[in-house]
């Protein structure tokens, strides 16, 4: 069958299972069977919506909505009708994911639908784990990071709560980073403590560490010198193997430079440090950050190298 054939077929098939659900709601129906037609209607529209995915028709039957998403939506309202509510937010997930190919928010609204289900049914991983796909939509499509940051900030709180730690730091350490961004360096300086000293004794993870060392002492360094360097000694302490990294020596000479206001030689230790580690787009905007506050540097050309 091929793609208008089998679009054909999906909007039959709710028409069909628009019919079943009125049928539902006469009077004898709802003496002898109700459930009946509900239960054939959920299933049609699934089987609609699966025919609008396989249709590649993720703009919808008008412009403004994906077909497919509202045929799963149409079949979680109606699996919460029939008190199926595992089903009900799994159809609800399913209308997110192809909502978010033509309308977003719309995939947000059903996203968010579903997390209200699981949490009621005590299953927070998994709401979790849907806070994130929405943080992400935030991130990609809407590009709203505030609002990223509350569903990362949500899915970590849920994580904890299950004990999943590993889970729950990775979507701190994107909160953190954004937090950076703009330019709310507390919130993210608490957090790369927090996470740097969860990591620094455990073997498989204490690698780490030093990066999560690093970044807070960046974010200290863009607001004050004099607490970068009673942060830095601070780490040292609390992990001594912090000492010895590259992350660490390169601050102590970050902090020298700035400290005479020497702008070439701050320039010069970034350089030597990039030619072995990569700086990424995050590291990158710190260290410009810090390097325009060293005197006669404000008006420069917002190069490190």
């Amino acid at each position: 069958m091929d793609n208008a054939g089998k679009e054909r077929e999906a909007v039959q098939l709710m028409a069909e299972a628009e019919k079943r659900v009125k049928a539902s709601h006469s009077f004898l129906r709802g003496l002898f069977g109700g459930n009946t037609k509900i239960e054939e209607a959920c299933e049609m529209y699934t089987r609609a919506a699966n025919m609008f995915k396989m249709a590649k028709n993720w703009s919808g039957i008008d412009l403004s909505s994906s077909a497919a998403g509202n045929a799963f939506c149409q079949a979680a309202k109606l699996h919460m009708q029939l008190q199926s509510k595992h089903d009900s937010a799994t159809s609800f997930v399913d209308a997110g994911n192809a909502y978010k190919k033509a309308d977003p928010q719309e995939a947000i609204n059903c996203l968010n639908a579903a997390i209200d289900i699981y949490t009621d049914m005590g299953r927070f991983t998994i709401a979790a784990k849907h806070h994130i796909t929405i943080a992400e939509i935030y991130e990609t499509e809407l590009v709203d990071i505030e609002k990223a940051i509350a569903h990362y900030e949500q899915s970590a709180d849920y994580y904890k709560g299950e004990e999943s730690n590993s889970s729950a730091n990775k979507c701190l350490l994107k909160v953190a980073a954004y937090a950076a961004q703009l330019e709310q360096y507390q919130k993210a300086i608490e957090i790369y403590e927090q996470v740097g000293a969860n990591t620094m004794d455990n073997p498989l993870l204490k690698y780490s560490a030093k990066d999560y060392f690093f970044k807070a002492a960046l974010c200290h360094f863009i607001v004050d010198e004099l607490n970068a360097k009673l942060a830095l000694e601070k780490y040292e302490e609390m992990f001594p193997a912090f000492t010895d990294s590259r992350e660490c020596k390169l601050l102590k000479k970050l902090l020298e430079a700035h400290e005479e206001q020497n702008s070439e030689a701050y320039t010069e230790a970034v350089k030597e440090f990039d030619s072995i580690s990569r700086l990424d787009q995050w590291l990158t905007t710190m260290l410009l950050r810090i390097k325009k506050s060293i005197q006669g540097d404000g008006e420069g050309d917002g190069d490190l190298k």
